[in-house]
Parts: C-alpha cells; sequence; structure tokens
C-alpha cells in the first residue's frame, strides 16, 4: 500500500464513528399496561382511542360472564357454586354483548391481546387444580360459544380458532393465587400468568413451564409508601375505596406521579418492564383513567420505550433475552 493510501485509511478511520460496545447496549424500557374485567363499551373504546394515539398495545383480562345476557348466564357453572352465580354480574342485554364482542375483535385486529380473567370473578385462593381447570374450560367455552349461545350473526370466520388458540394469559381474581392454579395453568398450555406482586418493578420468570410476571409495589404519595400499581390499590388508599369526586383532581396527579416517577427509575436505571393494571371501573370520577392517559401519552411515544401486552412482550424478548442479559448491567 503507498504512503498515500495509507493517510487515507487513517484519515477515514478518525472520522468513522466508534463502533458501539456491547456494554453501551441498551434495551428498549417496556411498559405492560392491562385492563381486568373489560365490560363498558365506552371503556373499550376509550383504550382503544388511546392506543391510537400514543401507538400502545394493551392487554384485556376478559370476564366471561360479560359474554352472557340474563337468558344465557346459566351457561356458566363456578366451581361449588349453582349455574349462573357470579360476584361481578353479566351482560346487560344481547345488543350490549354484540358489541363487546364487535370491540373484542377490533381490539385483536388492532393489535392487542385478549386474555382470561376467569368468569364470575371468585377467590379461587383455596381452589384445586381441577377447580381451577374446570373454571379455566369455562371460560374457553363461553368465549368459543359467544355468538352462538346468545343467537347474535356475524360471527367471525377465525372467532373459534381464536377462542381455542390464542388466549395464553391470565390474571386471577383479586389476585388471589395458590399451587391449585398454577398447576391448572400449566395443564391448560398457558404461557403466562399476571396474579402475583414483586416490591418494585421485578423480571419475568419461568416457573414450571409458565412466565410469571408480578405487579410492582410502586412509591406513591407524599412519604412515598409502597402500593400496588392498579388502580383499584390506589383508589383503597386514597378514598377508603368510596367515591370523593371532589378530590379527583389531586388523586390524578398523585396516581400519575406515581407512574412516572417508577417509569423514570427504571428508564435511566436496569429497564426493567414497568407493569400497571386498570380496570373498565371509573374509580374516584375516572382519576385513574385521567392519570393513565397522561402517563401513556408522554412515555409511551418516545423512541426506547415499548407499551405493549404480555404476550407481545413474550414475543419481542423471548429470542434475544439470553443475547442483551450480559449487557444489561446492574
Amino acid at each position: 500500500m503507498s504512503l498515500l493510501m495509507r493517510l487515507g485509511a487513517c484519515a477515514l478511520a478518525l472520522l468513522a464513528p466508534p463502533a458501539l460496545a456491547q456494554s453501551d447496549v441498551r434495551r428498549p424500557q417496556y411498559v405492560i399496561i392491562s385492563f381486568d374485567g373489560a365490560l363498558h363499551i365506552e371503556q373499550w373504546e376509550r383504550s382503544r382511542a388511546l392506543a391510537e394515539r400514543t401507538g400502545a398495545r394493551f392487554t384485556y383480562f376478559l370476564s366471561c360472564v360479560y359474554l352472557l345476557t340474563p337468558d344465557t348466564l346459566k351457561a356458566y357453572r363456578s366451581p361449588g357454586m349453582a349455574a349462573g352465580r357470579t360476584n361481578i354480574g353479566r351482560g346487560f342485554s344481547t345488543s350490549d354483548v354484540r358489541l363487546r364482542l364487535e370491540q373484542i375483535w377490533q381490539a385483536r385486529s388492532e393489535g392487542h391481546e385478549i386474555a382470561s380473567h376467569a368468569c364470575g370473578h371468585f377467590d379461587g385462593g383455596a381452589w384445586s387444580a381441577a377447580d381451577w381447570k374446570h373454571e379455566l374450560e369455562q371460560f374457553r367455552t363461553i368465549l368459543r360459544d359467544a355468538w352462538s349461545v346468545n343467537r347474535i350473526d356475524g360471527e367471525p370466520a377465525d372467532w373459534r380458532s381464536f377462542a381455542e388458540n390464542e388466549v395464553v394469559g391470565f390474571r386471577a381474581p383479586y389476585l388471589s393465587t395458590g399451587k391449585g392454579l398454577f398447576t391448572a395453568l400449566a395443564a391448560e398450555g398457558f404461557r403466562y400468568d399476571a396474579s402475583t406482586v414483586s416490591n418494585g418493578p421485578a423480571e419475568a420468570a419461568d416457573k414450571g413451564g409458565v412466565t410469571r410476571f408480578s405487579l410492582p409495589m410502586i412509591p406513591e404519595g407524599p412519604r412515598g409508601r409502597r402500593v400496588i400499581a392498579m388502580d383499584y390499590n390506589l383508589y383503597a388508599r386514597h378514598s377508603g375505596a368510596k367515591e370523593n369526586t371532589a378530590k379527583a383532581a389531586a388523586f390524578a396527579a398523585r396516581a400519575y406521579e406515581a407512574f412516572h416517577a417508577a417509569f423514570a427509575h427504571e428508564y435511566a436505571g436496569d429497564r426493567i418492564p414497568l407493569q400497571l393494571g386498570f380496570h373498565f371501573t371509573l374509580m374516584n370520577g375516572g382519576a385513574y383513567w385521567e392519570a393513565l392517559e397522561r402517563f401513556a401519552e408522554e412515555v409511551c411515544v418516545k423512541s426506547e420505550v415499548r407499551c405493549v401486552g404480555y404476550r407481545q412482550y413474550l414475543e419481542e424478548t423471548a429470542p434475544v433475552s439470553a443475547a442483551l442479559r450480559p449487557s444489561i448491567g446492574g
């Protein structure tokens, strides 16, 4: 190589940006937002509109009794209960159930996840594996047959395949778990459970073939006391689980500040996924939904943030998690 060529190569090397060291690689900050129950049509529409504005995708933990009407409710029987008994009511009418089925299908087509919140919202902490297996099978059957059992026309061609194959996640009512639940989830082919609680954001862990996600306890309020990152738990702390709409703005501000602080801690640190849970019930005048919307509109649009559902998180991270792990650091 001539002297001129060697000088040119050295100049190019000096101008080129340094290679990114493996230790500098940062994974995205995942935010996993979910909704339990999924009853009210207005909240289906509101959450989907939020997703459209922000690019977020959500997990909807559906209670299957909301796919039954007063006339068809006895198609459901919980372990040890009379046919048709539930803790949370049911769909309001055939037309209401039709709208909910349409919302489920639209949400699925937009990339959201439909998961299971069981059916009648009973505390199954002491249930056996057989009890849970029965409840999980009831969910799949009612979801699969929802159009026909209610004599509603227009069932999508792929509906039954969706009901039988795409529901891979679960959250227990009251977050009440036990050995019987986890045994049944594995036996029924569920990929993950999102019912447990951790003292701060925690990595998901595989246990017995089922990935367990834990809702984090996050600092909240003037004294920074930890609370489960879920709207009902904030509602219970702020107003004793009783409506106090006069303070709705203050409650919304506190919730937003807690969500934002928990996010900022992870975003600047280890980037452990942050999980937030909500319901379709508007508590304290909708304070917690207002906090969610403000939060999602701020963080989900960031280039290094992925606001996704649980199943999407597993699909995006499973192939690369082992490769990234050494570069994440402490």
